[in-house]
């Protein structure tokens, strides 16, 4: 393993901590051979879903100069991801949340590969990552369509200090409020584990479904735009569903979903809950202050508006010194340079943003 090198690094400034980065293996090979052996020769066959191209990024959603010299997958390279993300980005801490092709594993419609190959992935990750760098932290996927297979791989790694948080698909056959995933939450909380819920379209193995309620789009930007319709959907479940009256020490984190809806979304979940209280009498606050206690929401990808101080005004309307984390989505085509990110914004809601709510969730 590397030596840390956070303390040294952080003497004249904040930690950096980046709570998104997609690190990928350089073959199938490379994760097959994680898997039972009487899946060995299945390989990995995620279940389908509508293809959309990316027609910027010639390595589907990755930066052509994240292509390793030999020609691997962005992401799959160590030493480039190290140099480029430890380096240039002058990250300290990186959560790794892989490549989403475990994501689709996750929901797989045969369970039992769906337990086999996050069982896979997970140890996949320790052992070609965790293992090599201490400022490389887990996100292990579980399958929540077995929750209790779920408890049980949160209980074999959770003791790994490496591990910080589990990693459910962004969609599954409900929404994130149901109580048949409670056992998941339980021992997330228990053993002072984050839950993280990366954005996807649900068109995919158990979570298929239309991606929005106007039908499956047909293009990578239609797509794009909607994918944080799943991270709406789960929140309004979780909140109103009183899962953070039942865990109340429980941190949530939404990657990659966007921030700009998110004002409209407290606002009329707040007005909802006061009309209609009958609805969910387990709650005792606006759904609001279960959300700027508990959930957290990444940076990547950040509006920009044209007018700068209209990003200034949507942080304040969202708490985000209370609600917000740094991610830059590395190596994807998108993704976002620390050093010329939210530079508008007054110094300790940044601080709190690139560094102190990460410290928080992660125990850091």
């Amino acid at each position: 393993m590397a030596n840390s090198h956070a303390a040294e690094s952080t003497k004249q400034r904040s930690l950096l901590i980046d709570c998104d980065v997609h690190q990928t293996w350089s073959s199938e090979e490379e994760i097959t051979q994680y898997l039972a052996d009487h899946f060995q020769d299945r390989g990995l066959t995620p279940p389908g879903s509508p293809g959309w191209v990316n027609p910027i990024a010639s390595h589907g959603l990755s930066r052509r100069d994240a292509v390793p010299d030999d020609g691997g997958p962005p992401g799959s390279n160590y030493d480039l991801l190290e140099e480029q993300l430890f380096g240039d980005f002058e990250v300290d801490y990186a959560i790794l949340t892989g490549p989403l092709t475990q994501v689709k594993l996750a929901v797989h419609p045969n369970v039992h590969y769906a337990k086999a190959a996050v069982e896979a992935y997970n140890d996949w990750l320790i052992e070609e990552w965790l293992d090599k760098d201490d400022r490389l932290l887990g996100s292990i996927i579980v399958a929540p369509q077995s929750p209790q297979h779920a408890v049980d791989e949160i209980e074999r790694l959770s003791s790994h200090n490496q591990i910080v948080q589990v990693m459910l698909p962004g969609a599954d056959q409900s929404p994130y409020g149901h109580e048949r995933y409670w056992p998941i939450y339980e021992i997330a909380e228990a053993k002072e584990l984050s839950i993280a819920v990366h954005t996807t379209t649900g068109t995919y193995g158990n979570a298929w479904s239309a991606s929005t309620s106007a039908g499956i789009p047909i293009s990578y930007p239609e797509r794009h735009m909607v994918t944080p319709t799943s991270i709406m959907g789960n929140l309004a479940s979780v909140v109103y569903e009183g899962v953070f009256v039942e865990y109340p020490d429980l941190d949530w984190v939404f990657l990659e979903g966007g921030l700009a809806w998110l004002p409209y979304f407290m606002w009329k979940m707040d007005k909802l809950w006061k009309g209609v209280k009958e609805s969910t009498p387990w709650l005792n606050r606006p759904p609001s202050e279960y959300i700027r206690e508990n959930i957290w929401f990444s940076t990547q990808p950040i509006a920009e508006p044209e007018n700068p101080k209209h990003l200034a005004y949507l942080f304040e309307m969202i708490h985000a010194d209370e609600t917000v984390v740094f991610s830059s989505d590395y190596p994807h085509w998108d993704n976002d340079n620390p050093r010329a990110l939210i530079r508008n914004i007054d110094p300790e809601t940044r601080q709190r943003i690139f560094s102190e709510n990460a410290r928080q969730i992660y125990g850091l």
